[in-house]
């Protein structure tokens, strides 16, 4: 006795491999866009980050700078 396939199901099987095969690259170009975008937040963020520390070491460049010129006048 031959084992036979009911075609219905060899039609299902075939209809979803038809289907997944049909939507990977939307999938593929869905998972760059998410990679992309999430490093492109962390490049902002990196930026933020440096232009927040740099404001800092300003600040301090900027209080011993008038600290330095009030003492000229002091030396006098």
């Amino acid at each position: 006795m031959a084992d036979a396939v009911n075609a219905q199901v060899t039609d299902a099987v075939t209809q979803t491999n038809v289907k997944v095969v049909a939507e990977a690259p939307a999938q593929v170009i869905a998972s760059l866009y998410q990679v992309a975008s999430h490093a492109s937040g962390l490049s902002i963020q990196n930026a933020v980050h440096s232009q927040q520390a740099m404001n800092q070491v300003t600040t301090a460049v900027v209080s011993k700078t008038c600290q330095l010129i009030m003492d000229i006048g002091e030396s006098k």
